[in-house]
Parts: C-alpha cells; sequence; structure tokens
C-alpha cells in the first residue's frame, strides 16, 4: 500500500485555511454541498414525521417499556454506526462516494412505511433498524463527499450549511405528521412518509456530483482494518479525540427521551410532534451559526460547548416542574446541544485525517460513538424505570463532566504539540 504521509500543525487556526492539496475541490463545492443539504432536507422530512410520533406509538400503542425503547434505539442506531464504519473505509477503497450514499438514502426510503404494518414491538424494532442501515450505509460517504467538496478553511461552514437544510426538513416533517394526525391515524403517517423520501432520490441521483480524490491503484487498496491501521498509526490527536468521544457517548442519550418526559410533563399525545419539532427548530437555527463559529474559535472549543449545552438539558430533565409549557424550552436547549455537537462532531475529523481515508475516519469515529451510545441509551431507560428520573440524569451528568474536562486536556496536549505530529 502507498504510504500516505502528511504534516499537522495543530496550533493555529491560520492552518485550517489552507487547502488539503490532495483534494481539489469544484469551483461550485458549496453547490454540492446544497444539493446534499436538499436530499437531506427531503429525507429527514420522510423521517420526522416518523420520529416524531414513534416513541409514543412504540411505548404506548405497542406497549413496550421505556428500558425497551432504550434498546430499541440504541440498538438500531449501533447497527448503523457500524455499517458507517464499513461504508466509509469501501467508499476510500473504491474512490467513489455517490453509490453508496445512493444505496443508503434509497434503504431508509423503502423501509419507513413498513412502520403502518406493525404490531408489536419487535416488528418496530426491525423496521427501525432497516432504516437505520440505510442511515449507516450513506452517512460517512457522504460526510467524506461534504469534505472533500470544499477547502479545509470552509469545511466547519459547510457542515453546517447541511446541518442546517438537513434540520429545516426536521422542522417540517413533524409539522406536517402534527396537521396529518387531525385527519389520519399514527400509521397513515408512516405510509405518507414514502413521499418526500422519494422526492430526496431524485434530487440525489441528478443534482449530486462525485468529487475525485487520490486515486490508489487497485493491486494496492487496502482492506478494511488494513485502512484502519494505517489511519490510528501514530496519529495520537484522532485515538485520543474517539476516547473523548465514546466518553461522552457513554452519558448521551437519544431525543426520544425528551418526547417520553414532555408526556410526563402533561403534554398531550398529538401535541408531543410539535415538541419534536421544537428540538429541530433549535437544531436548525444554530448549525450554520456553530459551523462559522468553529472555524473561527476552534473546532475543540465549540464542540466543548456543545457537550456543556447538553449537561444543561440532561439537568433540565429533573429541574423543571410539571408543566407542558417546559417540554419545549427542555426541547428547545436539547435541539441547541444536537445541532452544535452534530456539525462539529463532523467538522473536527478533516482537521486530522488526510482525505484519503476520511470515509475509514468517519466511520470508525460513528462506530465508536455508536457503540457507546448504545450502551448509554439502554442503561439510561434501566435506571429510570427501575429506579428514578434523578438516577438515569446522574448517570449522563458525570459522563458529560469527564467528557468535557477530557476535551479540555486534548486541547491543552496537542496545541502544545504543533508541528510535531504527522501521520503515515
Amino acid at each position: 500500500m502507498p504510504r500516505i504521509r502528511r504534516r499537522l500543525d495543530l496550533s493555529s487556526n491560520d492552518d485550517e485555511h489552507k487547502s488539503d492539496p490532495s483534494v481539489k475541490p469544484e469551483s461550485g463545492g458549496m453547490r454540492n454541498v446544497t444539493a446534499l443539504g436538499l436530499v437531506s432536507f427531503f429525507t429527514d422530512f420522510s423521517t420526522e414525521m416518523v420520529l416524531g410520533v414513534l416513541p409514543f406509538f412504540i411505548v404506548s400503542t405497542l406497549g413496550a417499556s421505556r428500558a425497551l425503547l432504550g434498546a430499541i434505539e440504541g440498538s438500531a442506531e449501533l447497527t448503523s454506526y457500524a455499517f458507517r464504519m464499513i461504508s466509509g473505509s469501501l467508499s476510500d477503497k473504491t474512490g467513489k462516494r455517490k453509490a453508496f450514499i445512493l444505496a443508503g438514502y434509497a434503504a431508509s426510503t423503502a423501509s419507513k412505511p413498513f412502520f403502518a404494518a406493525a404490531s408489536g414491538w419487535l416488528d418496530a424494532f426491525l423496521v427501525r433498524t432497516g432504516d437505520r442501515v440505510g442511515k449507516g450505509i450513506r452517512t460517512a460517504p457522504r460526510d467524506a463527499l461534504i469534505a472533500d467538496s470544499v477547502p479545509i478553511s470552509r469545511v466547519g461552514r459547510a457542515f453546517g450549511l447541511h446541518r442546517t437544510i438537513d434540520q429545516l426538513g426536521a422542522i417540517v416533517g413533524p409539522a406536517a405528521a402534527f396537521a396529518l394526525l387531525q385527519v389520519i391515524d399514527i400509521r397513515g403517517i408512516f405510509l405518507a412518509s414514502l413521499i418526500p423520501g422519494a422526492i430526496a432520490l431524485v434530487i440525489l441521483i441528478f443534482f449530486v456530483k462525485e468529487v475525485a480524490i487520490r486515486k490508489i491503484d487497485k493491486e494496492a487498496r487496502p482492506s478494511i482494518f488494513r485502512n484502519i491501521g494505517t489511519l490510528v498509526k501514530g496519529n495520537k490527536p484522532l485515538v485520543f479525540l474517539l476516547i473523548v468521544a465514546g466518553i461522552f457517548s457513554l452519558g448521551a442519550f437519544n431525543f426520544s427521551f425528551i418526547l417520553v418526559r414532555a408526556s410526563d410533563l402533561g403534554v398531550d399525545k398529538n401535541f408531543i410532534p410539535l415538541v419534536y419539532a421544537a428540538i429541530n427548530v433549535t437544531h436548525a437555527a444554530i448549525g450554520i451559526p456553530s459551523g462559522i463559529l468553529a472555524d473561527r474559535i476552534g473546532k475543540e472549543k465549540m464542540l466543548i460547548i456543545g457537550y456543556s449545552v447538553f449537561l444543561a438539558s440532561t439537568l433540565l430533565m429533573v429541574i423543571l416542574a410539571e408543566n407542558a409549557l417546559y417540554a419545549y424550552v427542555l426541547a428547545a436547549v436539547f435541539g441547541l446541544y444536537a445541532g452544535i455537537s452534530e456539525t462539529v462532531q463532523r467538522a473536527i475529523i478533516p482537521r486530522y485525517v488526510v482525505s484519503e481515508l476520511r470515509g475509514t475516519a468517519f466511520g470508525l469515529y460513528n462506530l465508536v460513538i455508536g457503540v457507546c451510545f448504545f450502551a448509554s441509551n439502554v442503561a439510561f431507560g434501566f435506571l429510570w424505570d427501575s429506579f428514578s428520573l434523578a438516577a438515569a440524569v446522574s448517570y449522563s451528568a458525570i459522563f458529560t463532566v469527564f467528557a468535557i474536562s477530557g476535551m479540555a486536556v486534548f486541547m491543552r496536549t496537542y496545541a502544545s504539540a504543533a508541528g510535531k505530529i504527522s501521520q503515515s
């Protein structure tokens, strides 16, 4: 395998304003990002129509416990993250991104309507897993394509733009679900989700362009495991970053618990999609600002801010009194955390990885997060069911504080190692 060697200077934001020489972004790179954003918009329109009512459907209609809800969500997300590792590395191996992106979006679009036929929690679990397989196949190659489309100096802005357009769909989806619930039942919502999903596929096929990355001879293309070995060998910053991300994910929990808590606070079931929409409104609003700010002050600092906002939302779970209006406050704060972290944690990866291995890097990063996130969702639901909400919140808060401390150490350690770190 050809050796890949590039020196990383981590001391200054000025270095982030230099283009990666192995990538030749098109002059229309931001147009490509926008097109991918529109694909995500319509896919999220479809997905969030479903997710805005799915936790209530699983717990109330299908009779699952909170712990089982956590297991379903955690398992589905773990499956997604595992497939990100595979598809990301394969997109590096083949030098192609779009085919994996298309396959992933198609799988998600086709699976969601099957929720309408679910008669038990196992059915819902299988359909949810199918949807997440599609997300897993597309995510790492898509994120790599976004990073490949623009210079390093604009990566934060690119991910912020994509995140914002994506989340606009996540606002429209729950709002559409709320409107449709006035005339059809929940199962009808699942069937209607097929329409925006199909529109997303059309945009992807005709408007998203492949971006060339450095080509590797077929004979020299490595296996997934050799890609991972090449990626982490001598790359202490990336390994440290993976550890910190894993610690945080051991305490993070899925939005589903926010919606369940909203029901406890007195929100009527027909209004639960609006609580979910509140999460997505603040998520969308913070996407571009957080990406731009991350490019200016440093992505590591911005990630600490995101972790801190999550800690605030976690504590609000127990601080807020029983009042339906407070559910929207909780949702809004949680959405700010999601918007910051999901923008910045993707934008930080290209800082430490050469373009030829970005698909693998995004996949590995997501796999670590997925394994830990699965454990966290199961633990959070179990603690809430078996002990109390306060016990679950305490568990989450402890890991978040450790992650914030770890990221602070990461910044101090590798800022002082400027110009001395290389990857081979």
